[in-house]
């Protein structure tokens, strides 16, 4: 990037740093810092609707709906997140080709399942063996996407069945003997007031999601992790123009302030959250709100 950067083996330490941590691999590491934002900008919301439609299930009076509801938040919640994470994007990935393979090759006949192998036409690959690599790259960011809120919306659903279950039942009595139906007693009374209840669960739902972020790195998406291990290994001359000896631990360190500094700002902007929809809750936050303003 630097005009100083045309041999680095003449450059003073400073600069030779500065050349390193400009090199075209380096700038894919810092592209990564974007994509894991963005995972968390996408994944969040998706996992919060999946969790709001598991926790409305849970509650419903019918029992098929009821039934899915608490086995979806029981299945997910009950399997590790990596074997979860390893088999859904595989059994996912597959699914898709299968469903392809059935529109797009009629005519094919041989078995789609041949010993331990998946075989499907190759129009009905996911993505093309053509594509370019961004298309490559945003299949496995989307299969990673999905993957992760199904898997942390089993959560955010427990969190939030939870959540509507501590509303106070004497509200919603109150809402139907003012002549609410349940549709409206639901949308205008129970899912305002039962916010207050499950941020504090979805704050450490949050936390954990920033957390396994790193999981990307199995699902073969180039994240932070990745470019930390592959950038912090040894060069040698023979291989890179940057050579070095084992530097894992100090981009490993760099990636530990880079978590700890994203959860304490999440922590900070949780709890002005937290303090804005307690304002007027009958709460011990609420109450002590309502005994500072006196």
């Amino acid at each position: 990037m630097f005009s100083f950067c045309t041999d680095p083996s003449t450059l003073p330490d400073w600069q030779w740093m500065a050349c390193y941590l400009t090199t075209t691999k380096h700038m894919s590491l810092y592209w990564s810092v974007f994509t894991v934002l963005f995972l968390l900008a996408v994944t969040a919301p998706a996992a919060l609707a999946f969790g709001f439609a598991g926790a409305s299930a849970a509650r419903s009076k019918i029992m098929p709906v009821s039934w899915l509801g608490k086995g979806y938040i029981a299945i997910v919640r009950g399997v590790p997140d990596i074997a979860f994470f390893l088999f859904f994007v595989i059994a996912l990935d597959q699914a898709i080709e299968y469903l392809r393979h059935r529109a797009l090759c009629p005519d094919w006949s041989e078995p789609v399942r041949q010993g331990n192998d998946f075989v499907v036409c190759q129009a009905a690959k996911m993505p093309l063996g053509n594509a370019p690599q961004w298309v490559h790259e945003s299949y496995g960011f989307t299969l990673a996407v999905v993957t992760f809120a199904i898997v942390f919306g089993a959560f955010a659903a427990n969190v939030l069945f939870g959540a509507m279950r501590a509303v106070p039942h004497a509200q919603l009595e109150t809402a139907e003997a003012y002549g609410m139906s349940p549709r409206q007693t639901f949308w205008r009374v129970l899912v305002p007031q039962m916010w207050v209840y499950a941020l504090p669960g979805l704050s450490n739902l949050w936390m954990v999601l920033i957390k396994a972020t790193p999981l990307l790195f199995l699902l073969g998406v180039e994240d932070l992790v990745y470019w930390a291990r592959e950038l912090g290994g040894i060069k040698t001359p023979r291989f890179t123009e940057y050579p070095h000896g084992d530097w894992r631990m100090w981009y490993f360190l760099a990636l530990l302030v880079f978590y700890l500094l994203f959860t304490r700002a999440s922590e900070v902007a949780l709890d002005r959250l937290m303090t804005r929809l307690s304002h007027g809750q009958a709460t011990t936050a609420g109450e002590a709100q309502r005994k500072a303003a006196a």
